[in-house]
C-alpha cells in the first residue's frame, strides 16, 4: 500500500512525494511523539507533548512517566498497527532522543525507530 510520505514534499518527478506502508508507520509514531495534545483540529488528546520537556530537568521520575504516557498513547493511536517491544527516552543538554522497537502487526517484523530532536 501506497502513502503520502511525511513530512510532505515533492519528489523529483515534481509530484506528491509517496511511500511505503512500513515508512509510513514510523512517520505515523515521529508524528505522534513530535505533535503536543491541542495541536490538531478534532483531535485535541493525540500527540505527546514531548517537545515541551527538551529543557526540563531530568529525573528517573519525570523519564518513567514520560515512557509510560508515550508507551499509552501509541498503544491508542497506533495499535491496530504496532504491538510495543521496548521504549527509551534519553535527554541530554537540549538534545531529546526517542528509541522505539515495535513489531508491524500485518507482517509480523520487528522494527527499530530512532528520533532526535534539539532544542532551538
Amino acid at each position: 500500500m501506497i502513502q503520502i510520505d511525511f513530512p510532505f514534499h515533492i519528489d523529483g518527478r515534481h509530484r506528491t512525494a509517496l511511500t511505503g506502508e512500513d515508512d509510513h508507520i514510523r512517520d505515523m509514531i515521529e508524528q505522534f511523539l513530535f505533535t503536543n495534545p491541542g495541536e490538531r483540529v478534532n483531535r485535541p488528546d493525540f500527540g505527546s507533548g514531548l517537545l515541551q520537556l527538551i529543557f526540563a530537568p531530568n529525573s528517573p521520575e519525570l523519564a518513567a512517566a514520560l515512557q509510560f504516557t508515550i508507551q499509552a498513547g501509541l498503544q491508542r493511536w497506533l495499535g491496530d498497527l504496532i504491538e510495543m517491544q521496548a521504549l527509551e527516552v534519553t535527554s541530554e543538554d537540549s538534545t531529546l532522543r526517542v528509541l522505539v522497537q515495535y513489531v508491524v502487526r500485518r507482517t509480523g517484523e520487528q522494527r527499530t525507530a530512532s528520533f532526535e530532536r534539539s532544542g532551538p
